[in-house]
């Protein structure tokens, strides 16, 4: 990893970067239903989940977002930070043994109304599988410092 500061100024609409794949597996599910408590049968049942729609075991939607979020963390940027995630959508399941990348692009910028010293950049995140289908995508908001008051 390595720090690369980038202004407000800096970030360019479209532009964009994209991960190699990660296979999701039985581990990541367990470990995640141990630390968030949510031992839904969904996820940790296969027998019941024969009997469901999906017919095996699915992934928490919060697991792969953090997964997704994970891999995208390349570079630390002194001058931005992580203001929060909205639209976040599950479109469709992930199962044992997926294989998930992901596409985050810059989708717009504007004024940070609460201090003029930054500017909100927001990231468009698409999480796929395997066969190129979209299993997540959502918005990631950073507040930027803008180079004017640096």
């Amino acid at each position: 990893m390595k720090i690369t500061e980038q202004y407000f100024e800096d970030y360019q609409l479209g532009s964009y970067r994209e991960t190699l794949g990660r296979t999701i597996t039985e581990t990541d599910i367990v470990m995640h239903a141990g630390q968030t408590g949510d031992f839904f049968p969904h996820h940790m049942d296969k027998e019941w989940c024969k009997t469901q729609d999906f017919g095996q075991r699915i992934a928490h939607g919060t697991l792969i977002l953090s997964v997704a979020v994970g891999m995208t963390a390349e570079d630390i940027n002194p001058v931005a930070f992580s203001y929060g995630y909205d639209r976040v959508r599950f479109i469709k399941p992930v199962f044992i043994g997926d294989t998930i990348r992901v596409k985050a692009s810059i989708k717009d910028k504007r004024d940070y109304p609460k201090n003029p010293k930054f500017g909100y950049v927001i990231e468009l995140v698409e999480v796929f599988n395997q066969d190129n289908l979209t299993v997540l995508i959502c918005e990631h908001l950073y507040l930027v410092e803008r180079k004017a008051h640096a």
